[in-house]
């Protein structure tokens, strides 16, 4: 069965676009229709299963170096062939193979770039296609490549600040695995005919169970985090979960301001590649990474279509910190949106690292105080009849 890639409008003039099997266009068409969605473009495609995703220092990668081809005058079809013939890893290399095919097949970049199965984010498609448009592609580039270089950046200091304590958290488990399996049982069988306090013998039941049983336990382990991962991807469950994620203290208070930050920085982006307005609240919710907050964007893009003003219209979302609306008001008073949008979005990448950085001062005595009381159980449940012998002997 042949596989198809399109473009299409949902009644409420938001693009949708897909992959489907079908046995022709007509059936792609009329199970569009029957969503209410109306098909706008359609192609065959050959080999679209498990697309290669670029990452965001990928996507920025290759920005930079199309926007200086570019610069120097070197078309676009010139451009990805001297890409696709540079040493880059096998599924990179299929990309570029793929996009040059399209190019060379009459396609423009952006066209190439949405018929290569998904590696590359709509985001950046639609701000290529605006650039194609103006004539300002070289300049498009060049914002993707700061863009997604901003956005790795962030990303890298947030997995730095987590990784000391992730790591204090793995390395609590296996020490008291450790001394659960090896050290407790050798200590227990010195404690034979005598009466055992209520948390040695808890820490008795705990450590023969790991023993025995242990195997049994990381089953179960595995099968509940596949079960929960399921759960999840449930579009009902992940919805109430990204909005209880905005609840959660300190932590709560990060993400949204991760999420503003991406929205700021995304918006900026399309508004000032020249995008009308409906169009790039609907590409920037959908890039937000929350469902909870991309549902609202409905009223959103319904209120703007109404002529209510954006700021009014995000003030309405429950997610985002409300210093965007302000600066999105100062913004379309003063004439200055796109500028407004690119600064406060920098301001609160900043923003993020700092909260990022004051949860880790959170986190790291949580984890030593939870680390030492386990520890302390363990030695206080040995000393305890420890004491008792000395007691009997004396």
């Amino acid at each position: 069965m042949p596989t198809y890639k399109y473009s299409a409008k949902t009644l409420e003039s938001k693009m949708v676009r897909g992959v489907m099997e079908a046995n022709d266009e007509e059936t792609v068409r009329r199970l569009l229709r029957q969503d209410q969605t109306f098909l706008l473009k359609i192609r065959e495609v050959e080999n679209v299963k498990k697309p290669y995703k670029l990452k965001a220092m990928e996507l920025s990668d290759f920005s930079r170096q199309l926007a200086s081809m570019l610069g120097s005058g070197i078309p676009v079809i010139r451009a990805m062939r001297i890409l696709e013939e540079r040493d880059v890893k096998p599924g990179l290399k299929k990309v570029y193979e793929v996009i040059l095919r399209e190019i060379q097949r009459g396609n423009t970049l952006s066209e190439a770039m949405e018929l290569s199965g998904g590696s590359f984010p709509e985001l950046m498609i639609n701000i290529f296609r605006a650039g194609e448009a103006s004539g300002q592609l070289e300049n498009s580039a060049r914002k993707m490549a700061d863009h997604y270089e901003k956005e790795h950046k962030l990303k890298e200091k947030v997995r730095a600040a987590m990784t000391y304590p992730i790591i204090l958290f793995g390395v609590t488990v296996v020490v008291v695995l450790l001394v659960f399996t090896l050290i407790l049982p050798q200590f227990f069988e010195l404690f034979d005919g005598i009466e055992l306090p209520a948390l040695t013998k808890f820490m008795l039941f705990l450590s023969n169970s790991l023993e025995t049983y242990g195997l049994f336990y990381l089953i179960g382990l595995l099968l509940i985090l596949a079960l929960g991962a399921f759960v999840l991807s449930i579009p009902k469950v992940k919805l109430q979960a990204d909005k209880v994620k905005l609840k959660i203290p300190k932590i709560g208070h990060l993400l949204k301001i991760i999420y503003t930050a991406r929205f700021a920085r995304n918006l900026s982006s399309l508004y000032s590649s020249g995008l009308p307005m409906i169009n790039a609240l609907n590409i920037g919710g959908d890039t937000v990474g929350n469902t909870y907050i991309r549902d609202q964007f409905i009223m959103v893009v319904e209120s703007v279509r109404n002529g209510e003003a954006l700021s009014a219209a995000i003030e309405k979302i429950d997610g985002f910190d409300a210093k965007l609306v302000a600066t999105i008001y100062i913004g379309e008073e003063s004439g200055r949106l796109d500028e407004m949008l690119e600064n406060v979005s920098d301001a609160y990448d900043y923003e993020a690292e700092m909260a990022t950085a004051r949860m880790v001062t959170y986190i790291e005595p949580v984890m030593i105080i939870i680390m030492a009381f386990m520890v302390g159980s363990i030695i206080l449940s040995v000393m305890m009849p420890i004491m008792t012998l000395y007691q009997n002997i004396g």
